[in-house]
């Protein structure tokens, strides 16, 4: 990878519980200010409050450039639903959306529903690898020309720029077309923690982003590696892959001196997500690894939001710009557009101007 290649920057604005957007919206906009690619609000069906994408349908009017992208579980909801309310905050955020699809894997949180048992983790990857499938579908079933809107003679749509996607999954079926207009990104932004091995193969092949987790620039290099090479064999171009390293940080201690034994820098613990350190200390790590063209960027999710996304954005997001390291403005208006992406085309218009089928 080249060093000149455009390094991408994301957080996670999520935290302890809360009931209201007042506290995610600041955030964002603190998120907005670093001209960050996006911001996420992880969810599951475990975590008490509002419904993740619903908060960041609230946040999308109050600002104005920041990509959007909340979790939005595929296992135990509709693929048509998940596709039409992740369609409406592209609409809503003017074409600022992505969706982070994840999994539900405990028995618990299936009983909240009632009607399967917990699977296992490859079945339950292969359905959400599915259900992001069938959602581009969806979102291209509508051509961008389809409406109308022609009230002298009464009509609103050409039928003929409505598609079936028909679609059979191994736990469902979708016929088609979808309720909502195509996004204005075309297809929202789709992303997936690719750590796992089933995650990291559906990752591969249906995600525009992709995490990964590692403890080192060599490693993060061989799973980006990994993940295009798996693009690459399902036809895809993988230049159209965005891999970013996943990283908890903790900028708390920034002012105390290291523990003995850690002078010598940056710091990761655990299974190779944790960060504690300074700011520059942050910055001094996304350097190295960017420079060294290991990843395209971070998703960075701060232990304490209101405390470490200030550090970040003052700090080291400051201090990269000053390297003129990372963008001091968003690019575009779009989602697609700061990831360095283009808008896909719609399948079923060019499978009908070239008489095939899509």
């Amino acid at each position: 990878m080249s060093a000149t290649r455009p390094l991408h920057l994301a957080a996670e604005i999520g935290g302890p519980p809360r009931y209201d957007a007042a506290s995610h919206t600041a955030l964002a906009r603190l998120a907005e200010q670093g001209a960050l690619d996006f911001v996420t609000l992880n969810d599951s069906f475990a975590r008490p409050g509002p419904d993740a994408l619903a908060v960041l349908a609230r946040v999308a009017p109050a600002t104005t450039r920041i990509g959007l992208v909340p979790t939005v579980t595929t296992t135990h909801t509709e693929p048509f639903h998940v596709s039409s309310a992740v369609a409406t905050l592209d609409w809503v955020s003017g074409g600022r959306a992505g969706w982070h699809a994840d999994v539900s894997t405990t028995e618990a949180e299936a009983r909240l529903f009632g009607r399967r048992g917990a699977a296992p983790a490859d079945a339950l990857w292969q359905e959400a690898g599915e259900a992001a499938d069938v959602a581009s579908r969806l979102w291209d079933s509508w051509e961008d020309d389809a409406e109308i809107r022609d009230v002298s003679t009464g009509r609103f749509i050409d039928r003929d720029k409505l598609h079936y996607v028909d679609f059979e999954g191994s736990t469902f079926s979708v016929r088609g077309p979808a309720i909502v207009p195509r996004p204005p990104q075309g297809r929202p932004v789709t992303v997936i923690d690719g750590t796992s091995g089933p995650a990291r193969k559906a990752a591969a092949r249906y995600a525009d982003v992709v995490y990964v987790r590692a403890t080192s620039p060599e490693q993060a290099s061989a799973l980006r590696d990994d993940v295009r090479g798996l693009a690459a064999a399902h036809g895809r171009d993988p230049d159209t892959l965005r891999v970013l390293v996943a990283l908890t940080v903790d900028l708390g201690d920034a002012e105390t001196a290291p523990e003995p034994g850690l002078e010598s820098g940056p710091q990761l613990a655990g299974r190779g997500t944790y960060f504690r350190g300074g700011p520059v200390d942050l910055a001094e790590l996304v350097t190295q690894w960017h420079r060294g063209g290991a990843v395209d960027g971070f998703h960075l999710t701060p232990l304490a939001p209101e405390r470490d996304l200030e550090r970040i954005v003052n700090g080291t997001v400051a201090l990269l710009q000053h390297r003129s390291l990372f963008r001091t403005f968003h690019p575009g208006g779009t989602l697609r557009e700061h990831l360095g992406l283009t808008r896909p085309a719609n399948r079923y218009a060019l499978a009908r101007t070239s008489g095939g089928t899509a």
